[in-house]
């Protein structure tokens, strides 16, 4: 354990040498290279590392660009198609999520690189108390992330992002509300304020619907408060609190019953600057889950989950000379669940971290990140990662990089049990590698930006609900090595008066199962998923978006997605409609869960604001 402390601390100390050494020799710009002009945010935390400058795969995705054309976080995430989403219902109530053919509880979600994926299942890392109209952006990181975040980021990760109000507008109040089929109820709020030295935003949503078919209604609350603060000398502060409640009818989402469940949540961050260069934070989570197995039989088997989690962190960015950065910290977390089917547990973690991101060596950028973590019991695990990518021509560049990552089980997955699934107190950590190599093209004055990436993941004892005879449980196991390929593309083309064209495509394969084994998850992954989308600013103020998605899983023949929404972009008064699943679709993304057909959602925003 000595060591182990030994290490973390060896990561500061090692970070501060390189620092002043680069700060006496620091590397000239090279001046045929075109520099890439960038917009930075100023945030409250300092990030692990900046995903812009991390040479990896990224896609940012802007919430507040044609707002009224999308409703929940889900929408956003499905312009990927590198995540595959697997929703049980719509507006995103219940929803797992993989990155690059991994499982479910492969990826990790964060709300400003705070950690809220759940310790109960990954089942429920989407249910984010936080609603869509507080977040101005989302980042999606391909590949391992697991030397920025730590466990989960196997697959990758989803950062949510929120930002302070405009300080030239002093108030401001937004309202929408919307009405469509199957009962549909959408209310939305938004209310600013800002000063120069405080901003305060609150933010409310309700979402509801009868359901499509009897025991799929929902009703979908969150709310949250977000205060910054501004002191000369120290820095902002950042207080966010934010609560859910989401109940809903969960007919065949684990089998063949009339299932019911209601789930809340509490998010709590405190975000403090200590200065230009260094940050530190801590958060608190509390998550409910109460599951029905027969809603016309309530007392016949149900269980009550709590989980509760913090977490705290210390960073510090330094620069580098000219064109670097080095990052570093120390993070303390610590989950725990008190269940009428898990049992009470908890447990504690350690970490800390550096990474050196050096922008410009001539035409070669470069990253080079590492991170011990600490578990309760004295193990740990080391996850490098190594970055790179060479200016081909001042348009033109190739990236490569190689990273580890790691996931611990969850509590669902080491202590559940019921007549068809149980746990496995006896699981390892899944832990694996991840290989990339790509190109970026952005010609000079051509409007086409072109991100292509081959990748390689390589797993070693995998988590996964598996079995040998169809009559028997789901038992939790540490699945054999196996591997998932594949390449993903990205095109944006930008046409005359204001129209832009995506399209997307990513191809997966992994290794086959051992022989004879039946996978509940593991296999159930998007081989292909293609995306082309339209978006316009018209006359008249009319924002337009239109997306035809294209899916096919491992274990089902594709299925195409058609979806068109206008509305109209400025003025106090803002009509919107969308149509989602135009062409009416018949479709699951998870096997045996039905999802709802063609539905058209219409209503209006009003905004008011003085400055």
């Amino acid at each position: 354990m000595f060591t182990l402390r030994f290490s973390l601390i060896s990561l500061f100390v090692a970070g501060s040498l390189v620092s002043v050494a680069a700060q006496q020799t620091p590397p000239a710009p090279p001046p045929q290279i075109k520099p890439v002009e960038q917009t930075v945010t100023v945030t409250t935390a300092i990030p692990p590392i900046p995903l812009s400058e991390s040479n990896r795969s990224v896609m940012t995705l802007d919430t507040r660009e044609m707002p009224l054309l999308y409703n929940n976080v889900t929408d956003y995430l499905r312009q990927d198609t590198s995540v595959n989403l697997q929703a049980r219902s719509p507006a995103g109530v219940q929803a797992d999520m993989s990155i690059r053919g991994t499982t479910f509880e492969q990826s990790l979600v964060l709300v400003n690189g705070l950690r809220v994926n759940d310790p109960e299942t990954g089942h429920l890392n989407l249910d984010i108390s936080i609603p869509l109209d507080a977040l101005t952006r989302v980042e999606v990181l391909h590949g391992s992330g697991s030397t920025f975040y730590g466990s989960d980021a196997i697959g990758g990760a989803v950062n949510l992002m929120t930002e302070r109000p405009a300080a030239d507008r002093r108030f401001a109040l937004i309202a929408k509300s919307g009405a469509g089929n199957y009962g549909s109820l959408e209310n939305h709020l938004r209310v600013d304020a800002s000063t120069k030295t405080i901003s305060e935003q609150l933010t409310g949503s309700r979402d509801s619907s009868n359901g499509f078919i009897a025991d799929r209604n929902y009703t979908s609350n969150a709310l949250s408060s977000e205060t910054w603060l501004q002191a000369p000398k120290l820095g902002t502060t950042d207080i966010l609190l934010a609560g859910s409640d989401r109940p809903y009818g969960a007919n065949q989402f684990y089998g063949p019953y009339n299932s019911w469940e209601r789930t809340k949540g509490w998010f709590g961050a405190l975000q403090q600057q200590l200065g230009e260069k260094t940050s530190a934070s801590f958060a608190y989570r509390k998550h409910t889950d109460l599951f029905v197995l027969l809603l016309n039989r309530p007392n016949y088997y149900r269980n009550n989950h709590v989980t509760t989690a913090w977490q705290g962190a210390l960073r510090r960015a330094d620069e580098v000379g000219a064109n670097g950065t080095l990052s570093y910290g120390l993070e303390a977390y610590g989950d725990g669940i008190h269940s009428t089917n898990l049992g009470v547990h908890a447990r504690n973690q350690g970490a800390g971290y550096v990474n050196l991101s050096l922008r410009s060596l001539k035409r070669f950028s470069l990253s080079l990140g590492a991170r011990e973590q600490v578990f309760s019991g004295g193990d740990s695990v080391f996850s490098p990662n190594v970055a790179v990518a060479y200016a081909l021509t001042s348009t033109m560049r190739l990236r490569a990089a190689v990273g580890h990552g790691y996931r611990l089980p969850t509590f669902l997955d080491l202590y559940y049990s019921d007549p068809t699934t149980i746990g496995n107190p006896n699981l390892k950590p899944e832990s694996s590698w991840s290989y990339e190599g790509g190109v970026d093209w952005t010609p000079g004055r051509a409007p086409v930006t072109v991100t292509a990436t081959g990748f390689s993941l390589r797993q070693k004892d995998g988590i996964d609900y598996s079995k040998y005879d169809l009559s028997k449980p789901w038992q939790a196991t540490n699945v054999a090595n196996f591997a998932y390929n594949g390449a993903e593309a990205n095109v944006r083309v930008r046409l005359p008066a204001r129209q832009q064209v995506q399209l997307g495509y990513t191809a997966v394969q992994a290794t086959s199962p051992p022989k004879g084994l039946i996978s509940e998850y593991a296999f159930n992954y998007a081989a292909q998923s293609a995306l082309i989308a339209w978006s316009a600013e018209l006359p008249y103020q009319i924002a337009a978006r239109t997306q035809l998605a294209v899916v096919q899983k491992t274990t089902q023949s594709p299925y195409a997605l058609w979806d068109v929404a206008l509305s109209r972009n400025k003025g106090s008064f803002r009509p919107y409609v969308r149509a989602l699943n135009l062409t009416d679709t018949s479709y699951q993304e998870i096997p045996g869960v039905p999802l709802q057909g063609r539905t058209i959602m219409a209503g209006a925003e009003m905004s008011w604001s003085r400055r």
